[in-house]
């Protein structure tokens, strides 16, 4: 039997699958600005990558708890407000574009990998701005508490200074490049590919080859051994039966194919029973 209760930051009562369980209810977080992990779709319904994977777990919770039904309710967070909703049980499960961290993990617990990325940035395509060294006392946006944010604090160790400009969203950060409140916008790369191409029209932006960081993104829950051993053996089964092809198909456009990284990420996390 599972102790009952556990200390720490985050920590809280170690019964995450019996309240879904007892109450038929699994509570999903999504982002509205995650384009094409987590984001609205054009219909008003939660859609992505992210999304797609959690339908999938939903599923096998279901079939794993032995539930006649399960009602998966929809809960939009941000970036901001994500890792407070997952500890004070807004949602049971975050699906959205999260980096693992030693870090967030003194908070929250976190499922196998499901996605290798890396940050970039976008600016104008008129700028001189190209490479990380011309970000240097630069206005550069980037959303608070993120990674990104981290990684671009820490190019100070390069004699890169920025010079942060806070917003609210993904899309939040392309309008204030676009309309000259930034000089750039940094989040993850395929993120930013999301929001310059399906985006609103305006001045034409480049993303940059630069790499700031690299990272791996998971499935976001409380601190739950339980709950995160169901979680991932949903996505093993995905990764080894092969789902996770459709899941792929879906979220991208067609002809887009995995990484290398992605590629090798589904077959090191397809674990077996």
């Amino acid at each position: 039997m599972l102790a009952a209760c556990a200390s720490g930051p985050g920590a809280g009562p170690q019964d995450s699958l019996a309240r879904i369980g007892q109450s038929q209810t699994l509570k999903l977080g999504y982002r509205e600005d995650a384009k094409p992990f987590s984001f609205k779709g054009a219909d008003g319904a939660p859609t992505g990558y992210s999304v797609e994977l959690c339908k999938r777990v939903a599923s096998s919770l279901q079939s794993q708890l032995k539930l006649a039904k399960l009602d998966v309710q929809w809960v939009p967070v941000t970036a901001t407000t994500r890792m407070q909703a997952v500890n004070d049980g807004s949602v049971d499960l975050e699906c959205g574009s999260t980096s693992r961290t030693l870090g967030r993990e003194r908070q929250v617990d976190f499922s196998n990998p499901i996605w290798g990325e890396g940050s970039s940035f976008v600016s104008l395509a008129s700028s001189s701005i190209g490479r990380a060294v011309d970000l240097n006392a630069k206005r550069v946006a980037v959303i608070p508490g993120t990674t990104t944010e981290q990684v671009l604090k820490g190019l100070s160790s390069r004699d890169i200074v920025p010079a942060l400009v806070p917003v609210k969203t993904s899309s939040d950060g392309i309008a204030a490049v676009r309309d000259g409140r930034a000089d750039a916008f940094a989040t993850d790369s395929l993120i930013l590919v999301g929001e310059v191409t399906g985006g609103a029209p305006g001045a034409t932006l480049r993303l940059s080859n630069d790499y700031l960081s690299m990272e791996s993104y998971s499935l976001m829950m409380r601190r739950d051994p339980d709950m995160r051993l169901a979680v991932n053996r949903a996505l093993a089964e995905t990764y080894r039966s092969g789902e996770i092809v459709r899941v792929f198909r879906q979220s991208f456009p067609a002809g887009t194919a995995p990484s290398p990284l992605v590629e090798a990420l589904y077959l090191l996390n397809a674990l077996p029973e």
